[in-house]
């Protein structure tokens, strides 16, 4: 087993160096890794229903669409993730505790009554600070986690905090459990870093052949062609999602009510329609045709938008008060 302890935290980078160990090692492999502020999907989910986008922008957090499946998290530089990729002989290639049971043992070990709970959770007093997802290549295994250490709790509930009642989805779903950090629970004062040097002390005492593997310059260039033109693509994190349609009602000050729907499929505006009490002197199905064909992302919309005189399609309407009801 290959060790492998990745010291950046560009989140872009980091999912593309899961998949490239996944497919390019024919070692099995144990990494730790630590993002900075980031918004991490599973595959299935529809990216714009899982975030506050509002929040997400302003605080400049980035999104991304990882390999597996399961519900979106939080990363910050207070959360240790943790990845294992494997060859498997077992015909039950999915099994969460195989892969969550060494955290516990540390855990366990450092006092801390950690237990696994549900389908893939780890809890301490009932509170969650471990997600887990998996993702299966061919006989291979791809099993990641979360470790909330001592993450900032109210951005993760403030980035995450999406209004479902505007989307019509298939997707997958989170489920919003009740979260703790580690840290809290802890009889000895020890920082993160100091958390990740046990783990990793602990799969090098479990696992005799595991050997500290430093990615050579191949692997850095293979990982980063793959963040390029996959993992920071807004195609990858945003246009992937499954096909669905979006309603939002506003009450304007100076044009009454209007409601906007939108189907989207693979990030792109199928239709649109504008229904309210609104006046304008100009027909607004205008607008809603040139709305079709573009992405589903701010600076798209934003563009279509601005190039209207928008108060003669909608009465006193500003571009700042119709955009953001997009999203």
């Amino acid at each position: 087993m290959l060790i492998i302890r990745r010291n950046t935290t560009d989140p872009f980078f980091n999912l593309a160096a899961e998949e490239y160990m996944l497919k390019s090692f024919d070692e099995d492999t144990f990494a730790l890794w630590r993002n900075d502020k980031s918004i991490i999907v599973g595959k299935h989910q529809n990216t714009l229903a899982e975030i506050n986008l509002e929040f997400v922008s302003r605080n400049d957090i980035k999104v991304v669409r990882r390999l597996s499946g399961g519900g979106a998290v939080f990363h910050d530089l207070g959360n240790l993730n943790f990845t294992f990729t494997q060859t498997s002989r077992d015909e039950n290639l999915i099994n969460f505790k195989k892969y969550t049971q060494p955290i516990l043992d540390v855990l366990q070990q450092m006092g801390v009554n950690a237990i696994f709970e549900g389908r893939n959770d780890l809890t301490i007093d009932g509170r969650k600070f471990s997600g887990n997802a998996m993702h299966i290549w061919k006989n291979k295994v791809l099993h990641h986690g979360t470790l909330l250490f001592s993450a900032e709790i109210p951005d993760l509930s403030a980035a995450l905090n999406a209004d479902p009642s505007k989307f019509a989805d298939k997707a997958i779903k989170s489920v919003r459990s009740r979260v703790t950090n580690i840290r809290e629970h802890l009889k000895e004062s020890i920082d993160l870093m100091q958390f990740a040097d046990r783990i990793e002390k602990y799969i090098v005492e479990q696992n005799p052949d595991a050997t500290l593997y430093e990615l050579s310059v191949k692997d850095m260039e293979g990982i980063q062609k793959l963040r390029d033109s996959k993992y920071a693509t807004w195609e990858w994190n945003f246009g992937y999602s499954p096909k669905y349609n979006y309603r939002k009602v506003i009450r304007t000050s100076g044009s009454g009510t209007i409601e906007i729907n939108l189907d989207v499929h693979d990030g792109v505006i199928q239709r649109v329609k504008f229904f309210g009490d609104y006046f304008g002197i100009l027909d607004s199905e205008e607008i809603e045709k040139s709305l079709v064909g573009t992405d589903h992302r701010l600076e798209s919309v934003t563009k279509v938008i601005q190039s209207f005189d928008l108060p003669k399609y909608f009465a006193n309407l500003s571009p700042e008060e119709f955009i953001p009801a997009f999203f």
